[in-house]
């Protein structure tokens, strides 16, 4: 069984650079989300190279754009999960770029915890 990303269709692709691509979620958690995606196929962001983790950030604010004109956003979250302990379900390294709007949650303190309530309590 291949990776759905190192197999994703190229014309379904919102953004890419030499080294990684952004796609829509297929399960997004809010309206816009966006995952980046390098390349070359490793599981974690441990194993990134400096230029891959470049390549992933100037395609993150070049995504945040499209964002902007596309859903005019109110914040993001942004996250890596690491490994299945870590939230990670597939083994291709992936971030995530959520954005986040006024209202989409009762008060934002916390989060991505408070954003979908069967997350885990955030007393920070």
């Amino acid at each position: 069984m291949g990776c759905i990303f190192c197999e994703y269709d190229k014309d379904k692709y919102i953004a890419e650079n030499d080294l990684a691509f952004a796609i829509y979620d297929n399960f997004p958690v809010n309206k816009g989300h966006i995952l980046v995606i390098p390349k070359r196929h490793f599981s974690s962001y441990f194993e990134a190279k400096a230029a891959e983790i470049e390549a992933i950030f100037k395609l993150t604010k070049r995504c945040k754009e499209i964002l902007e004109v596309k859903y005019d956003p109110d914040g993001y979250n942004i996250g890596v999960n690491v490994n299945y302990p870590g939230g990670q379900t597939i083994m291709h390294l992936h971030q995530h770029i959520i954005p986040r709007y006024k209202g989409d949650v009762e008060n934002p303190r916390g989060g991505i915890r408070k954003l979908k309530p069967n997350l885990v309590e955030y007393d920070g």
